[in-house]
């Protein structure tokens, strides 16, 4: 019978304390920073919304020169061009996944993981350079014309596509946006499915499900909660991302029924004119800018959670 040594013993007491106090600290430090983020934005935007009001988020006039500002262009192309990338990326990111986890031949396996992940590590503003003199031009040339005379004489989404093909855009830049969150979508949901016991799949080729079945029966369900989280890694990505925006989407403040006309972001806004902001009101909108897509990204985190405790309780109630 092993004797345990008292002086042992009480270090380890003493470790525990110390481990669960740092632990503890790092926790509280986060809160601290997130709060002191918070109060910080709503210092420094009270200003614009003391003076503008609700007007602030519900007009798109932005004027320095008689300043009178208004988010409403900057959150409607924020929106609009992560929309664009989600419907772009989450498709594909999902199918690269499938196929590196469940049909990818093992000698491709690696070479193509290794692109995902490179992809991933490019800068942002390589991807704007290469947007704005690569993509932008192939759009304005071949795709967008294609779009006026075909897509345009649809009844109902035949305004989206309407106008003068400028290249760059609020497609344009839903585009870049799409290409740039693909490989963190496609990376994390990739990394979910390999965490799916084997045992669960084979038991479903042995009840002789095929392989399609197999995915959507057993792999998807089992990894539901990391597929949510892989799509809010890139939605974030998408609503934040400030350079690679600023180079295509033409930084018009106005809001256009057609996806081709130029439009503006939140952190392109920002980015563009925060170290030109001449007098406290200007330098305040634009803070509130940055404390509106704050509260927008935090909503849709929000909105990420509160589905999947839905998908969890409902997942247990089926059981």
């Amino acid at each position: 019978m092993a004797i345990i040594d008292p002086r042992h013993a009480a270090r380890q007491r003493v470790y525990e304390v110390a481990f669960r106090s740092a632990t503890l600290a790092a926790a509280i430090l986060v809160l601290m920073i997130l709060g002191g983020v918070t109060i910080s934005l709503i210092h420094g935007s009270w200003p614009a919304l003391s003076h503008f009001g609700l007007s602030f988020v519900t007009r798109q006039v932005w004027n320095p020169v008689t300043e009178k500002f208004g988010a409403l262009a900057a959150i409607y192309g924020t929106l609009v061009t992560s929309t664009i990338a989600m419907v772009i990326a989450v498709p594909v990111g999902f199918g690269i996944a499938l196929f590196l986890t469940e049909l990818c031949p093992p000698i491709l396996k690696r070479p193509i993981g290794v692109a995902v992940e490179l992809l991933a590590a490019v800068p942002s503003i390589i991807f704007g350079i290469w947007g704005l003199f690569v993509l932008a031009p192939l759009l304005q040339r071949h795709v967008q014309p294609w779009l006026i005379e075909h897509a345009g004489a649809i009844p109902g989404i035949g305004a989206l596509f309407k106008g003068p093909p400028f290249g760059i855009g609020i497609l344009t830049a839903g585009f870049v946006l799409a290409i740039m969150v693909l490989p963190f979508i496609a990376a994390t949901v990739r990394d979910v499915f390999d965490t799916v016991p084997a045992m669960l799949k084979e038991s479903g080729y042995g009840l002789g499900a095929t392989k399609w079945e197999v995915i959507w029966h057993v792999v998807v369900p089992h990894s539901r909660a990391g597929i949510v989280g892989g799509v809010m890694l890139g939605l974030g990505r998408a609503l934040g991302e400030t350079m690679a925006v600023t180079f295509v989407i033409g930084n018009a403040h106005r809001i256009s029924s057609s996806l081709l006309a130029p439009g503006t972001t939140i952190s392109s806004a920002i980015a563009n004119e925060f170290t030109e902001a001449v007098g406290d009101l200007y330098t305040s909108s634009l803070i509130a800018l940055g404390l509106l897509l704050f509260l927008i990204t935090f909503a849709v985190i929000a909105a990420a959670q509160a589905m999947l405790r839905r998908l969890e309780r409902r997942a247990l109630s089926s059981v």
